[in-house]
């Protein structure tokens, strides 16, 4: 029987067949160093920047000063370029940099942003990372929004060329760590003071960001928030378990105006939030282009066991199962914006563990915008979570304190060998990332 590959092969010869020489399939298959192409995958490191206070205030547990990048800033941007990273989670000291209402000091802000410029790096600017300046207070204070506000409006004026901010990092976490378990800033330990944390610091980002996105329209806001969940190793669920693994929605329901359940609703209303404030959540999501950045360490998962220990979960469910969660309620588009494994042996196969993480998200649909190794360098204390100065060096970083590459630095460096020119989503490249103004919400 005569195929039709015969007679393709008697009008254009045995070998004429193009194939796909002109590009779309056998375009590209990702591989190689990122590039600032719009729509390039964003993989990211950051530069460890918490700052919160201790021993009742006396103390201010700054990682930019414990861990020298105040001295190695230029060492520092230099490595994430070499690296090949185009994508940086950077901090400003604002405790430094913020000195009263309406007065700043910029000079090491200053010089830090404009060699990112020189750089050619994205910057997703933290403004708020666990602490405040000392003549603000704390997060009890009402007044943190409405001053925030004006401190977003001079960084977006002071930086006009940034496009991605994270206002308030991690606000659950900071919430739970200032007022719940009475670690760091107010170290109050009473649902109360946890709630005023917690409204006080979504409303800190709501007006913040509304300041941002009057001077840039098309700004990129990356909600970096922790991907939480405590497990319970008994028989019957407890009420407090399942209370819990519902409070750990409460900093995005807020800002994304997503109401809740009667649970949380009456909690919510015993310890402090009025219809008043709810009513003002709900009345509509922050401007920007909105992404939902979710942080995951093996310690952010956590069993809870028969005897009231708790231990470490680390994967039982994983990055994908409790983001995926996550998206299913806000519909965000995705970004996994900080990990590390406090164990520099183990580091590497933590971070091809994430990435598999992110793949399959990828693959079941979901849109994932980029990957964070956090951090660049070592930290300190983070093993106790800042609650004492001990100086013990966390090894946790692609680079130690001394500069020096951690195997983990290797094997990032062969992940963007690999995946360096993938998309944001599959076909990105028949999609732009413009500089447009976001728009308003449309569900479909």
């Amino acid at each position: 029987m005569t195929s039709f590959l015969d007679r393709i092969e008697r009008d254009v010869g045995p070998d004429g067949y193009a194939g796909d020489e002109h590009g779309g399939a056998r375009g590209s298959d990702g591989s190689g160093l990122p590039i600032l192409a719009p729509g390039n995958f964003m993989f990211a490191t950051g530069i460890e920047c918490s700052n919160p206070t201790i021993d009742q205030g006396r103390i201010r547990r700054d990682q930019l000063l414990e861990c020298g990048h105040y001295d190695r800033w230029r060492d520092d941007l230099r490595l994430t370029a070499e690296l090949g990273l185009k994508v940086l989670r950077y901090g400003l000291p604002i405790h430094r940099v913020w000195l009263a209402e309406g007065k700043y000091d910029w000079e090491f802000a200053d010089q830090a942003m404009a060699e990112i410029q020189r750089l050619e790096l994205i910057p997703i600017l933290d403004l708020c990372h666990f602490g405040l300046p000392d003549w603000v207070g704390n997060f009890q204070n009402p007044d943190f929004p409405i001053l925030f506000r004006g401190y977003c409006d001079a960084v977006a004026e002071r930086y006009p060329w940034v496009r991605a901010y994270t206002p308030v990092n991690e606000i659950y976490v900071n919430a739970r760590l200032s007022a719940k378990e009475g670690l760091w800033n107010e170290q109050a330990k009473d649902d109360r003071s946890f709630v005023n944390a917690l409204k006080h610091s979504v409303a800190a980002s709501i007006l913040g960001t509304q300041a941002i996105a009057a001077r840039r329209p098309d700004c990129i806001i990356v909600q970096s928030e922790s991907a939480e969940y405590l497990h319970e190793a008994r028989a019957t669920e407890s009420a407090e378990v399942r209370l819990a693994n519902k409070q750990r929605f409460i900093s995005l329901d807020l800002l994304y105006a997503n109401p809740f359940d009667s649970e949380v609703d009456h909690w919510l209303a015993d310890n402090g939030l009025t219809r008043r404030e709810y009513d003002w959540f709900m009345a509509g999501e922050p401007p920007g282009y909105q992404v939902m950045g979710n942080d995951y360490y093996g310690r952010n998962e956590r069993i809870l066991t028969p005897d009231g220990a708790m231990c470490p979960a680390e994967d039982v469910l994983g990055w994908f199962n409790i983001t995926h969660t996550y998206y299913e309620r806000y519909r965000k588009p995705v970004m996994h914006t900080e990990t590390n494994v406090l164990d520099a042996d183990a580091a590497p196969t933590w971070l091809w563990k994430q990435w598999m993480n992110i793949l399959k998200m990828r693959r079941v649909g979901v849109p994932v915008l980029g990957f964070t190794w956090y951090s660049l360098i070592d930290q300190i204390d983070w093993d106790i979570a800042l609650a004492e100065k001990k100086g013990t060096v966390n090894p946790c970083g692609l680079y130690d304190l001394d500069r020096n590459p951690r195997p983990v630095a290797k094997a990032y460096r062969m992940l963007l060998e690999q995946f360096g020119h993938i998309t944001m989503v599959p076909h990105g490249e028949m999609f732009e990332v413009t500089k447009q103004p976001a728009m308003l919400k449309i569900e479909v």
